[in-house]
């Protein structure tokens, strides 16, 4: 975490000194829409006719929808007008709704349920490919990976599984998004995201589980105008926003 915070001073520091390079910093909030898939490694096998085999745990199943938020602080760089890569440090929250097992020989889930809930610190890093549409705003797609560390986890539903996932972890990422040219600094945007695993993670109880998360963001960037040339015969930048 520190290392995280020193890289994103020092791009900062380095942002003052060149302004060119330097195109933006943003914060944003957003809700998570997330579930898990769990593969058990051992449902080929079960025999209805043998009762020794019917006790895999837990079975084949989608979770239901886990919903909360994110909110996040990122800085943007690289001097092509189309072509941008955006560093993020992002606090989540993940997760996924369960029912408890009710039947231990069957397997079978029924009745209540609860949800297993993971707090993370994520350090995100994307290609940002922008186009304008016109004098009022551009669109943007984003893609790239998320560094993922586990700061807490409560996880009453399946912990044989649940409660064993990585303190380390890797994701990817891929988005769209809309900004608004509001003013010629501030920038309100918007974005939409799709977060699947991409890393590997062994099976745990004979089981492999998958995340996949859905987020949805509302954001403002600040964008400083370039600086003008130091020549008193060069022409002056009268330029829309940028």
């Amino acid at each position: 975490m520190k290392k995280i915070l020193i890289t994103i001073f020092l791009l900062a520091s380095l942002a003052e000194a060149n302004a060119q390079f330097f195109r933006g910093i943003g914060i944003f909030v957003g809700v998570n829409d997330t579930r898990h898939r769990y593969r058990n490694l051992l449902a080929p096998t079960k025999d209805n006719n043998n009762p020794q085999f019917n006790a895999f745990y837990p079975q084949n199943h989608h979770s239901a929808e886990y919903y909360s938020y994110a909110t996040g602080i990122f800085l943007e760089f690289l001097r092509y007008d189309h072509i941008r890569w955006q560093t993020e440090l992002e606090y989540t929250q993940k997760g996924a709704v369960e029912q408890f097992v009710t039947n231990w020989v069957t397997g079978e889930r029924n009745g209540g349920a609860a949800a297993n809930v993971y707090q993370y610190i994520q350090w995100n890093n994307y290609l940002k490919f922008m186009q304008r549409t016109g004098r009022k705003g551009q669109t943007y797609i984003m893609v790239g990976p998320k560094i993922e560390y586990l700061m807490a986890f409560a996880a009453p539903v399946f912990p044989e599984v649940a409660g064993t996932f990585p303190k380390l972890w890797v994701s990817g990422d891929a988005g769209v998004g809309f900004e608004w040219f509001a003013t010629k600094k501030w920038h309100p945007f918007i974005e939409f995201h799709w977060n699947p695993d991409i890393g590997y993670q062994p099976p745990r109880a004979n089981t492999i589980v998958r995340s996949r998360t859905f987020e949805l963001r509302i954001g403002i960037i600040f964008r400083p105008l370039p600086k003008s040339i130091d020549d008193c015969n060069a022409p002056k930048y009268h330029g829309n926003y940028y």
